[in-house]
């Protein structure tokens, strides 16, 4: 069989866009335990607290072991559940958010520790209808302290996928 040139830069153009599809990455499938790093026991990531009485509100106060974050992490596909806390929301859905292990974290009771939160953004919005619904984050996470509106998180995750979490 003899190619022609056109025939050959097709099917060489073809074969690059090949890898994207066919060798799509896998997200590894973690839990809000695996954030915090190995030998760091979960009742050692939340220190001392206090009591604001003015406001009728508890103040954790965290110690080193807070920040400690999962250094195998870093970088990886990942996909875990959570549940939103909007930090971005307009009329189209959510493109920014808090994403918390558990219903009401950082609104109605005092934040996790900030290696328990990921900051999490999307290109394509999630519906505002939704927002109380678990759901599954799928994207690369990344070690990133900073400071939001609702707490300090300890993760950054660019979301590729979304979709609500089927118990």
């Amino acid at each position: 069989m003899i190619l022609s040139r056109r025939n050959l830069v097709a099917t060489a153009a073809a074969f690059a866009a090949l890898p994207r599809t066919a060798l799509a990455a896998t997200p590894s499938e973690i839990t809000w335990d695996d954030l915090i790093p190995p030998g760091v026991p979960y009742s050692e990531i939340i220190g001392e607290g206090d009591r604001d009485v003015e406001n009728d509100e508890w103040r954790p106060i965290f110690d080193e072991n807070a920040t400690k974050l999962n250094d195998a992490l870093n970088g990886k596909y990942i996909k875990m559940p959570g549940f939103i806390i909007p930090i971005d929301l307009s009329t189209e859905g959510v493109t920014s958010f808090v994403l918390v292990p558990y219903i009401g974290a950082c609104i109605h009771v005092p934040p996790p520790p900030p290696n328990q939160l990921v900051y999490v953004t999307t290109e394509t919005p999630w519906p505002s209808d939704d927002l109380w619904e678990a759901v599954w984050v799928t994207g690369q996470l990344q070690h990133e302290l900073q400071s939001t509106d609702v707490a300090q998180t300890g993760y950054t995750l660019t979301a590729d996928k979304m979709e609500i979490y089927v118990w």
